[in-house]
């Protein structure tokens, strides 16, 4: 578990990933945009609510986490 620990908790610069900088950059990219076309539909058919807000959180959430994904490789 410290492994795992010392992975998730440690910065992970896009020079030092495997595919290099600029793969690294374009999947984030990628995960960016998808994640604010679905808070833009988000917005667009849902009212302004705590409902909506906490959906876009969760938007925000899961582009995050996927960023995580690719920064950590898989680990």
């Amino acid at each position: 578990m410290q492994e795992k620990l010392d992975n998730w908790f440690t910065y992970h610069s896009p020079d030092d990933h495997t595919e290099g900088p600029a793969a690294v950059t374009q999947r984030y990219g990628r995960l960016r945009a998808a994640g604010k076309a679905f808070a833009e539909v988000i917005v667009a058919e849902t009212p302004p609510s705590a409902d909506q807000s906490d959906a876009i959180r969760k938007v925000r959430e899961a582009v995050m986490t996927a960023n995580a994904a690719i920064a950590c490789e898989g680990r």
